[in-house]
């Protein structure tokens, strides 16, 4: 009955694997195979699972993909020479550290130890700065994928009045930025924000990202708003759900992404992305 209204993550990562193929196909042609390595501390399921998908979709899209796993117990200084010796490997174009890391490691250091021409999560201090002033740089993949999904659904952003609930250096602030770029108008909402459905109810896009289970319902909304739902959550059932109320909503939005099958789907295809592009880079 809704079909119409969903932006499928499903229809938008397929066809940027399409043209990922391509372009490795291409590059195995020059005796290039793109190669990201993931450094993983710990024994953390959550983020074991990530690793195992990300190790999928580098198989899939024909990458080389080498996972470092890494006792809970290593030392920042040990973390940053693994990191040291992979800017230094030519054969590597993209390093991925799997956060969180355990807390006797400072994640601001490893993270900017990274090179920024491998820093395919687009979290480097470099990175971050191109990217506030529009210079070419690596784009976190879950804003990109926010921003692909608008673009893949025909939504022209230009003078648009787009809130975004969530201010993480990960997600919200980036996506800020480039839907600003873009000529929105952006407003962040946050944990202090006070009245935060009076302005939801005047957004004409919302993409949220916080972590809370169905938090954006129907009546925050206004009629045909379209909502990016970054959130994955689990449900008293049990079940996968974004940070919106999906079933409250559906009905009052023009558009909106779904959970599971949304923006998840294509973060890992940015991160491949990204990682293709360094290999590209580097040929240059």
């Amino acid at each position: 009955m809704y079909e119409e209204k969903i932006i499928s993550g499903k229809e938008v990562s397929t066809l940027a694997k399409e043209n990922i193929a391509a372009r490795v196909e291409a590059l195995k042609a020059k005796g290039v195979t793109p190669k990201l390595s993931v450094v993983i501390v710990g024994e953390s399921p959550a983020s074991q699972s990530y690793v195992k998908g990300t190790k999928k979709s580098c198989a899939e899209s024909g990458f080389d993909c080498e996972v470092i796993a890494l006792e809970k117990t290593v030392s920042q200084l040990e973390l940053i020479k693994v990191i040291d010796s992979l800017n230094k490997d030519a054969a590597v174009h993209g390093i991925l550290i799997q956060f969180p890391l355990p807390e006797h490691i400072d994640e601001y250091s490893v993270m900017n130890a990274i090179s920024s021409e491998k820093d395919v999560d687009g979290f480097t201090a470099i990175n971050v700065g191109n990217l506030n002033i529009g210079k070419d740089c690596f784009v976190p993949c879950t804003p990109q994928a926010c921003v692909d999904m608008l673009d893949h659904a025909g939504i022209d952003v230009v003078g648009k009045d787009v809130v975004v609930i969530g201010r993480s250096n990960t997600v919200g602030r980036p996506v800020a930025t480039l839907l600003t770029q873009k000529s929105a108008t952006v407003t962040i909402c946050h944990t202090k924000t006070r009245n935060i459905a009076e302005k939801t109810r005047m957004a004409d896009i919302i993409i949220i990202a916080i972590g809370v289970a169905g938090f954006l319902k129907a009546d925050m909304i206004k009629e045909g708003a379209v909502i990016i739902d970054v959130g994955i959550n689990q449900n008293s059932e049990g079940k996968l759900c974004g940070d919106a109320d999906f079933d409250s909503c559906i009905g009052k939005v023009s558009k909106i992404t779904p959970v599971p099958g949304g923006v998840g789907l294509l973060t890992r295809v940015n991160l491949l992305k990204n990682t293709l592009k360094s290999a590209e880079n580097a040929q240059k």
